[in-house]
């Protein structure tokens, strides 16, 4: 039986053929990889030391502790079969105050500290989620910072998310809330450089 390419080329010379199928398939699979990167799985890059030591960045950037920046896989559907847990380190769209306080905006990976509804503390360093100390065995004692955050209630449907290297993060802190529409993806590996391959 003919697929449609040989049906709608007979009549051509061999070698048209040939070269039809061969265009057909290479724009299929083209196809195939920009609708994985947009609806399955996309990768980034990460630039700055936000994120130390969980994901690396390379040096000579300020911070970083590797010599390559680790490649990461973000899940682009994971979040509408499930709901954004803390502790997820997140893919996101940043809200346009970012770009005025951070001086950079755009897409940026951090994790995600506070839920919706949650009543978010931050007291010389320490967070607190609900009157209770969150535990952070991600955070180096030498990448925290003593700022101080008064209480307040995250909104509905929004998120708050921070770097793992808090002395060095712009991060919620600095431009608020993220709404759930700007979530892009969950990290859920990383897979460059070759010694770094895990699973989130």
């Amino acid at each position: 039986m003919r697929n449609p390419i040989d049906r709608l080329t007979r009549g051509l010379p061999h070698g048209w053929r040939v070269a039809i199928d061969w265009l057909v398939t290479i724009i299929g699979a083209i196809v195939i990889v920009l609708a994985v990167k947009q609806w399955v799985i996309n990768p980034y890059r990460i630039p700055s030391s936000s994120m130390e030591p969980t994901l690396h960045c390379a040096k000579p950037t300020y911070g970083c502790e590797a010599g390559f920046s680790d490649r990461v896989l973000a899940c682009r559907f994971c979040y509408d079969l499930w709901d954004p847990k803390r502790g997820d380190i997140v893919v996101f769209t940043t809200p346009p105050k970012a770009k005025q306080v951070c001086s950079e905006g755009g897409t940026f990976v951090k994790r995600l500290i506070g839920l919706p509804g949650d009543e978010y503390q931050e007291k010389e360093g320490v967070v607190y989620i609900n009157g209770e100390k969150l535990n952070e065995p991600y955070i180096q004692d030498e990448r925290r910072d003593l700022r101080n955050v008064a209480a307040f209630r995250i909104p509905v449907d929004e998120y708050y998310m921070m770097g793992d290297s808090r002395n060095g993060s712009c991060d919620s802190r600095d431009w608020g809330t993220v709404p759930r529409k700007n979530l892009i993806g969950k990290v859920v590996a990383t897979y460059w450089p070759p010694s770094r391959i895990s699973v989130q």
